[in-house]
């Protein structure tokens, strides 16, 4: 007896290390050297610029720091504790890692009681009995379920929720880039329109001055009514230009609040133009992007999880080892119910086998076999579109640089250009129409000139977060 149950142990301790289905190895994606795109000459001439090298994470968790904005700064440290859509992140990141001990209780046997105490009676009328009989029923039973995980079904099952724990883990990192990101874009747009609107009041004010000047020469006999109305014109066109600014920065102001786990009526952020630069980034090498991105982890992770799902679909076919014990006490009288001689137990194995299915095994492996396929292409283009996205802002801050550049060259002989079309009108040379002309042209490249910092420092964020934000594959969770 004790022979046999030596050999039943050993026989499923041999056949539980037996796993079937693919061994995992993750897919290959194709990573240039180098970046086709050149950062910023800026970033160049910057002191202590230097090519990143593999490894060398200069981006740090709380990457918003880069900017040099405290306000900005209070703002982002905000996001973790108080946003309503990391919250709902962080809950299914422990529903997933609740399913890893779900799936790891299946590793041990089942054992169950349910107790019982009745009263019987037999009927003087059965075929056994011809005079009835009371007697008790006093029982305790202690039942055990066991699944030999011969073909490594169970390790497998718990495998894929690690794995999927880890992929909802990247899910929040990416989540809470997003979010960090998307505070980051409105507040440069808050402050690109608080410029906008400085801009537009000194204007408005110089304007002011041009009309008062031409209703000066208009009462001095020097200036036509029609040049009036054109001064006047152009003032009132600029003040509701000027106004409207209001609409976009309520509504930046709104969703900062919101972001940031507030209702609108709770924050108020006084003006302040934008008048920063963009930031030196370190940019790294496109091998260790990979690395990087937490969306692209999640892909990598969920390919993963596919290929455990395969081994479980091919385990189907192989028979389920069982070994089932009962035993307990049982008695007729309470007195010896809880006696040795009351005692019962029954133990052995067994194996359930499917003979016909009608190809639903089949399905299910091929199912399965499909899935994999597919995050396999998810997590390569998740890879190509984070190349993508890097080159683009790079591209990006590139270009606009050169072209704020030029631009403030414009500015400046635009500015030229009004000053010296406004002596002209005042020396009676010209008409008011061409200092029309110059105001707005003057206008026109100082706002193209604000709307570019804007947008460089938009591209910078989207920057940072192609890059992941400072977040790398070492922050998973391992158990």
């Amino acid at each position: 007896m004790r022979l046999r149950g030596a050999l039943i142990i050993a026989a499923a301790a041999l056949l539980a290390g037996c796993n079937v289905g693919p061994r995992y190895a993750r897919p290959s994606v194709p990573a240039a050297p180098a970046y086709k795109e050149k950062p910023p000459a800026e970033f160049k001439e910057s002191n202590g610029w230097q090519q990143a090298q593999p490894g060398d994470d200069k981006i740090r968790a709380d990457w918003w720091g880069i900017f040099g904005s405290a306000e900005l700064n209070a703002l982002e440290e905000q996001v973790n504790p108080s946003n309503q859509t990391l919250k709902a992140a962080e809950a299914r990141f422990r529903e997933a890692r609740a399913l890893i001990q779900l799936n790891r209780s299946n590793l041990y046997p089942t054992i169950s009681t349910a107790p019982a105490i009745t009263a019987n009676r037999s009927s003087s009328n059965s075929i056994d009995a011809s005079t009835p009989r009371q007697y008790g029923n006093f029982i305790l039973p202690i039942d055990l379920n066991y699944e030999l995980d011969a073909w490594g079904r169970i390790h497998r099952s718990i495998a894929a929720a690690r794995e999927e724990t880890q992929a909802t883990a990247a899910d929040l990192e990416t989540m809470r880039l997003s979010v960090h990101a998307e505070l980051a874009v409105d507040y440069f747009e808050l402050r690109s329109l608080d410029a906008q609107k400085q801009l537009l009041d000194r204007t408005l004010a110089a304007y002011q001055k041009a009309l008062d000047l031409t209703q000066n020469r208009f009462d001095g006999g020097l200036a036509s009514r029609a040049e009036v109305a054109q001064a006047r014109t152009q003032l009132e066109t600029t003040r509701a230009l000027d106004i409207g600014e209001g609409v976009d920065r309520a509504q930046f102001e709104h969703a900062i609040a919101v972001l940031t786990g507030r209702t609108p009526e709770t924050l108020s952020l006084p003006a302040a133009p934008l008048n920063s630069t963009p930031p030196v980034i370190p940019i790294g090498i496109p091998s260790i992007l990979l690395e990087r991105r937490p969306d692209i982890a999640a892909a990598e992770r969920r390919v993963a999880e596919a290929n455990e799902q395969i081994g479980i679909a091919q385990a189907a076919f192989f028979p389920n080892l069982l070994i089932t014990a009962t035993g307990g006490l049982q008695s007729e009288t309470f007195v010896n119910w809880l006696t040795w001689p009351s005692r019962f137990w029954a133990v052995g194995p067994s194996m359930l086998q499917t003979i016909f299915d009608g190809g639903r095994r089949r399905a299910q492996a091929d199912s399965a076999t499909a899935g994999y396929d597919e995050t396999v292409a998810n997590y390569q283009q998740a890879a190509l579109s984070a190349f993508q996205q890097v080159e683009d802002n790079l591209s990006t801050l590139r270009i606009l640089s050169e072209q704020s550049k030029a631009q403030r060259v414009a500015v400046e002989a635009a500015q030229q250009s009004l000053e010296l079309s406004l002596n002209r009108y005042q020396g009676g040379l010209v008409t008011y129409l061409e200092v029309v002309s110059a105001q707005t042209i003057a206008l026109q490249n100082e706002s193209t000139e604000v709307d570019l910092l804007r947008r460089r420092m938009d591209a910078s964020v989207l920057l940072i977060k192609a890059l992941g934000g400072g977040w790398d594959v070492s922050k998973l969770p391992t158990s």
